[in-house]
């Protein structure tokens, strides 16, 4: 059996799952591999160090594979931001018709570029307020995402086992639950919670095909559920990393009266964190992971891992709950 969704059918793919768009690690080799396993694989934009870098990439990543990919286009607050509408640019040159956004309300200007040449934007929301604005927006897929996520869970704290139907009861578009997603019991749990697919980031940092070193990879199999942490709190701008003796510095530091971003630039900077992902020196900076590191037991391909969750979500939905019903 096949698990048909809104979200298979608009975006094309075989499998209600999405690879989200992850810094250092969305590239061509990660998102075709998703892609070529029926799921939706998704380059990250900002991965890529200028706009005509984005341009090859997609191109390479086309060339690796025949199926629908993405593109992620996060926009940061930052005091010198990238060329954003550079970025929104080399998408649109490039032909890709589906985009993975986040950030900022400025994500709106990219919207505006985007939407006129019939491209599909997924926008990832953790509140059910930003959702419903984004809807009226325009957008055509809500990504909610609950405080168990890696990277910004936002800072009402929401569990997805809430969010996720909380979102569902008032969003008429299609869902897709982000935040803690990992295996086949997480996939039939989204369904019945009103979303229509997954989206996981930290997952799908544990396959042999993500480009990271296998030091972190490692990471994410020795840590447990409670192996993340959560910084950059006080200044209302939350994040949950990996645990770490640096993201444990981070913490720290940043939990000391007056503390300031300048306290801990030097851990968490990007430059800091792409030489880690290369080098796998945990030493080097922070990586994102999730709460889902504790459900991540082994390194897969990116087939053997989509293939294994939609047949375990299958027998759940066959079997183990199909038999609890009485006659």
């Amino acid at each position: 059996m096949a698990l048909k969704t809104r979200i298979t059918e608009m975006l094309g793919i075989a499998h209600p799952i999405v690879q989200g768009g992850m810094q250092g690690v969305g590239t061509a080799d990660l998102a075709s591999a998703v892609s070529n396993a029926g799921g939706l694989g998704i380059l990250t934009a900002l991965t890529q160090p200028s706009p005509a870098a984005l341009r090859a990439e997609i191109e390479r990543c086309r060339s690796m594979t025949d199926r629908p990919f993405g593109v992620n286009m996060t926009v940061f607050p930052t005091i010198n931001p990238p060329d954003y509408l550079g970025y929104a640019q080399a998408i649109i040159d490039g032909g890709v018709k589906i985009v993975e956004t986040a950030g900022t309300a400025a994500v709106r200007e990219i919207w505006a570029m985007l939407k006129p040449h019939g491209v599909t934007i997924l926008h990832k929301c953790t509140a059910v307020r930003h959702a419903l604005s984004a809807e009226k927006a325009g957008c055509d897929i809500i990504s909610i995402d609950g405080f168990e996520c890696a990277g910004h869970p936002g800072e009402d704290d929401i569990p997805g086992l809430i969010l996720i139907p909380a979102a569902a009861d008032k969003v008429r578009i299609p869902l897709l639950a982000s935040g803690g997603f990992g295996d086949g019991r997480g996939l039939a749990a989204a369904l019945a919670l009103g979303a229509e697919g997954i989206n996981m980031g930290t997952r799908f940092c544990a396959t042999r095909e993500a480009p990271i070193h296998p030091n972190i990879k490692q990471a994410y199999l020795d840590n447990d559920e409670r192996g993340s942490v959560l910084i950059f709190r006080k200044l209302h701008n939350t994040a949950r990393v990996g645990r770490s003796a640096v993201s444990e510095e981070v913490a720290r530091r940043l939990d000391q009266p007056g503390a300031t971003f300048d306290d801990v630039k030097d851990l968490v900077s990007g430059a800091a964190g792409r030489r880690m992902l290369e080098t796998g020196d945990l030493g080097e900076g922070i990586f994102w992971a999730g709460m889902v590191q504790g459900l991540i037991h082994d390194i897969p391909t990116c087939q053997e891992l989509v293939s294994r969750i939609v047949a375990e979500a299958e027998t759940i939905i066959r079997g183990r709950l199909a038999g609890m019903i009485a006659a």
